[in-house]
């Protein structure tokens, strides 16, 4: 009797889109030409991005305990996408174990096997630092924490139906007028009805 054939990879997202996150790195220069780099926790059913932190120096020790901080008390995710950088040393697979998740690897140089996490780093970057001058460690942090309260509150995603990953109301013309409210500096606008 043959083997049963395994599920494809589509389908292994699509089937645990609820328990399945992501995380990645990507870089960013500086105006001193420091290279800074970013680790954004996303998890898929929402496209929300749980958890982000930023350093000069990235180690499996760090990378560790960001996990602990995107996931206290008892909220981890049953499954943990992610691709085999160094970065994710002993110390890393060892807390990731003890918190009782599952890591699924994307297989070398394929990052089309992490798709979601791909594609918010794309959005970072086209929408938010191609058009700002990063001056710090900090300005890169304050500048992330403006974008994602952009990207959680207003940004539509088509995966979501047009909608943002915090849920919005549907706002009634009979609500007042639409009023623009800037945001990420005045990168992106948010329109917002309010009576007069």
């Amino acid at each position: 009797m043959p083997p049963t054939p395994s599920q494809t990879w589509r389908t292994f997202l699509a089937n645990h889109v609820r328990d399945l996150v992501s995380l990645d790195f990507f870089t960013v220069p500086t105006a001193r030409l420091r290279i800074l780099f970013v680790l954004v926790v996303l998890a898929h059913h929402r496209r929300r991005v749980v958890h982000f932190n930023v350093t000069e120096h990235p180690t499996a020790h760090w990378t560790a305990q960001q996990i602990v901080d995107a996931f206290p008390d008892d909220s981890a995710p049953a499954y943990l996408l992610r691709d085999r950088d160094q970065v994710y040393g002993e110390q890393f697979r060892h807390r990731v174990k003890g918190m009782r998740i599952e890591e699924v690897l994307t297989a070398p140089h394929s990052p089309w096997q992490n798709p979601f996490a791909e594609r918010v780093i794309g959005s970072i970057r086209r929408e938010c630092l191609n058009h700002v001058l990063v001056l710090s460690e900090r300005h890169l942090r304050r500048i992330l924490t403006c974008y994602f309260a952009y990207y959680h509150q207003a940004r539509t995603h088509l995966a979501l139906d047009k909608d943002a990953p915090d849920l919005r109301p549907i706002e009634r013309p009979a609500e007042g007028k639409i009023l623009q409210l800037p945001e990420v500096g005045g990168l992106h606008h948010r329109y917002l009805r309010r009576a007069a």
